[in-house]
């Protein structure tokens, strides 16, 4: 029998009208960027990880301040100087409704450090920890050594089905595989155009808000904010910078910011004689001048942080010292943003017999960090005027990320000084650190994102040694003359911090995230 709404009584009608939950409803999230894949192993990248967190879940949950508190696991303990203890938590379940237990932590601890063509693994937060079943809710994790960052660590892998753990990227792309424990199930995944989420009903934690989400990549800035003016989308992150003050006084919207731990910095490649994409004036070979100090700080102090800040960030961001702001954990007090000095960088250039400069091309990526385009095209005009040719190539992102990581002559990286952005997973810079400069080592899971193939045996020395250090203050310490070490060494070229801002349709309540993911979970209806 067919019932029409307008045959039911008026306060019958209201009724149900006003009881229809809010779960019902769809979310249209725009973002800046689009994930590489559905494969949650496959590329350790924000863009993956924040869609990843709607389908699975870790054992160890971030807050918006990279708080850390409990996710699948619900406690943990500290055996010994190399034993940990996890319980897991009790009457979870997978999408497909089998039940989550140890035996699928040990199977994704196997996996996910050696996905096939990662162009940044995860191995970094798993080699060296041996996982051992003790019951199907419980487990221990033994270490070389202490492992005072244990959780931090684990806090990073998306935990899959261990009857998923042979599947391969393609399989988790086609969505045969993307079946995990999170508020959300796969639908789709388009690349370039689409992932839909649906909301998973016997969700074990809080209860997803939106009945089906739909995530857009929408690059272009302009493109982004019209789309939420217009109605297409209920929210947008990455609100351009040149757009952030007129969203903010809009009746119509609600918005929400908070400073970045994501530093926008150069890479250069330290691994080559013969660097690929730089050659002499003449257009001859010439010995890599990367690998000269004096180079390298040249080309820093000719950089202009602060005009990038306040004219190509219309304020939007603070100039970069290190890996991380200095308000976290771990940092340098002693670093300050290398100050604009053109001559002195012409000086250094010519001590180190290159006053004439050479020829370089830059590389980028365009569209993946907020006027990402705009900077790498400022930089090439600030290293013109040290006397460089300077050439500037804009690469899209998915393109981008696997040529500078194993585009190069036997898998190599491919550019010679590029820019990139790095985001602390951690909550501190021991991530930052052991990623992009201790010596790239797939084996051990070091330099695991470092393209440049930057080598420092006394960086190395001490971040193995603090990630072993218990007391905070001693690991603080090294991790600060770690990181000294390296910005002196201009290991990198670090240019800004940006502020993340998030925007919605008014009636919408957003939590801005330092980590910089944008969550569905994250909005609410007000």
């Amino acid at each position: 029998m067919t019932v029409h709404l307008r045959a039911i009584s008026g306060a019958v009608a209201a009724f149900l009208l006003t009881s229809m939950p809010v779960l019902a409803q769809d979310f249209r999230l725009g973002v800046a960027a689009e994930p590489t894949s559905m494969d949650p192993h496959f590329h350790n990248l924000s863009p993956n990880n924040q869609v990843m967190r709607h389908i699975f879940e870790p054992l160890v949950f971030m807050d918006e301040t990279q708080k850390i508190g409990p996710g699948l696991a619900t406690s943990w303990k500290v055996i010994d100087d190399t034993t940990w203890e996890f319980k897991l938590k009790p009457g979870v379940k997978f999408h497909d409704g089998s039940d989550f237990g140890v035996d699928d932590v040990i199977a994704t601890m196997k996996r996910a450090p050696d996905v096939p063509k990662s162009p940044a693994s995860f191995g970094s937060y798993i080699r060296g920890k041996t996982f051992e079943k003790v019951d199907d809710l419980t487990f221990r994790v033994k270490t070389p050594g202490p492992e005072p960052l244990m959780l931090n660590h684990l806090a990073q892998i998306w935990i899959i089905s261990r009857k998923n753990a042979a599947m391969t990227t393609e399989d988790y792309n086609a969505g045969k595989a993307a079946i995990g424990t999170g508020p959300y199930r796969f639908s789709e995944y388009v690349a370039g155009d689409r992932v839909v989420l649906t909301r998973n009903d016997s969700y074990w934690g809080e209860k997803p808000t939106w009945g089906k989400v739909t995530i857009r990549p929408v690059k272009s800035d302009p493109t982004r904010v019209a789309a939420l003016l217009s109605g297409d989308l209920d929210a947008i992150e990455a609100v351009p910078s040149a757009d952030a003050q007129r969203l903010k006084a809009d009746s119509r919207l609600t918005v929400a910011s908070a400073l970045s731990n994501r530093v926008i910095y150069f890479h250069l490649d330290r691994h080559r004689e013969d660097s690929p994409f730089i050659k002499g004036k003449d257009g001859a070979a010439i010995k890599n001048p990367l690998n000269d100090l004096k180079v390298r700080t040249a080309l820093s102090k000719a950089l202009n942080r602060t005009a990038i800040v306040e004219r190509i960030m219309e304020n939007e961001a603070q100039p970069a010292s290190q890996f991380v702001p200095d308000s976290y954990p771990g940092t340098s007090k002693a670093l300050k943003p290398v100050p604009y000095d053109l001559e002195g960088a012409k000086k250094l250039l010519a001590e180190a017999g290159l006053s004439n400069g050479f020829k370089v091309t830059i590389h980028g990526p365009n569209g993946r960090y907020t006027n990402d385009a705009k900077i790498l095209e400022a930089a090439g005009q600030m290293w013109s005027r040290l006397g460089l040719d300077v050439a500037v190539e804009a690469i899209p992102a998915a393109n981008f990320f696997s040529r500078a990581s194993t585009g190069g002559a036997n898998g190599t990286p491919e550019f010679s000084l590029f820019l990139v952005g790095w985001s602390a997973g951690t909550g501190e810079p021991s991530d930052s650190v052991k990623a992009l400069v201790t010596t790239y080592n797939r084996e051990k899971g070091t330099g695991s994102a470092n393209r440049g193939r930057y080598s420092n045996p006394k960086v190395d020395e001490l971040l193995l040694t603090a990630i072993r250090t218990v007391d905070d203050a001693k690991r603080n310490a090294l991790l600060a003359e770690a990181t000294e070490i390296a910005i002196k060494d201009v290991a990198i070229i670090p240019i800004h911090y940006p502020l993340n801002t998030w925007a919605a349709k008014k009636g919408f309540s957003i939590k801005p995230r330092s980590d910089e993911y944008t969550l569905a979970m994250s909005f609410k209806k007000d």
